[in-house]
């Protein structure tokens, strides 16, 4: 057996990640674990699974790594640039997973709804996005739009912007909205103004304004229950 790296087989068999997840599935594996089979080998000195604790201990573990350049990823002993990239093209491929979208399309009964429909999207954005999903009769998503990045301000967010996607999409009503950098969804006096602004552009338009959602982390506030949208 080469001496020159820890290598997964350097591990008792039944503690290796691998092994595990053939037989007890991927959900069994923690975080260092999958990352130990997407490195396969350690250093001279260290082995696979320290190597991988290093990496998840460096980026806060998952929080900071789905954001990691390849040169942050290589700065770890241990991980070359063959590693780093397979890595980042593994965090990309998650990802993609998490964001497509099956042929059925989201249904927003509540804002529970709607918060899981972007919760994992938005949290970690560091500048504010001011998104609208434009629904059609049967509250089913027809698609999900940008309408624009940056701070909250009424005089930015134009009625005009935010309604001329549901004409072009024949949507039947629209909710908005945004995420706060901070991780407090606590609505300001800007984002009540935008929202009572945007009810009353849709009872004029005859689409109507369901809600508008702000975005924490892990939290979030529904301006129609608090009351802004009626």
């Amino acid at each position: 057996m080469s001496h020159s790296s820890f290598l997964i087989r350097d591990v008792p068999v039944r503690e290796r990640p691998r092994e595990r997840l053939l037989q007890e599935g991927a959900q069994a594996l923690t975080n260092q674990e999958i990352i130990a089979i997407l490195l396969r080998s350690g250093t001279k000195k260290e082995s696979v699974l320290q190597v991988a604790q290093h990496l998840l201990a460096k980026f806060d573990g998952l929080l900071l790594l789905k954001d990691a350049a390849i040169e942050e990823l290589r700065s770890i002993n241990g991980i070359g640039e063959a590693k780093a990239v397979e890595l980042a093209a593994a965090i990309e491929l998650g990802r993609r997973i998490h964001n497509v979208q099956t042929d059925e399309r989201y249904v927003i009964r509540s804002p529970e709804d709607v918060s899981n429909f972007v919760m994992e999207d938005m949290r970690f954005l560091h500048q504010e996005h001011f998104d609208c999903l434009y629904l059609n009769t049967k509250n089913q998503v027809l698609i999900r739009k940008t309408i624009f990045i940056g701070s909250l301000n009424a005089s930015i967010v134009h009625p005009r912007e935010v309604f001329k996607e549901a004409f072009r999409r024949s949507a039947a009503s629209i909710i908005c909205l945004h995420n706060h950098p901070s991780g407090d969804p606590t609505p300001s006096r800007e984002d009540i103004e935008v929202t009572k602004r945007l009810a009353e552009s849709g009872k004029v338009l005859g689409i109507e304004l369901l809600d508008h959602i702000i975005i924490g982390d892990r939290k979030f506030v529904s301006l129609k229950e608090q009351g802004y949208v009626i």
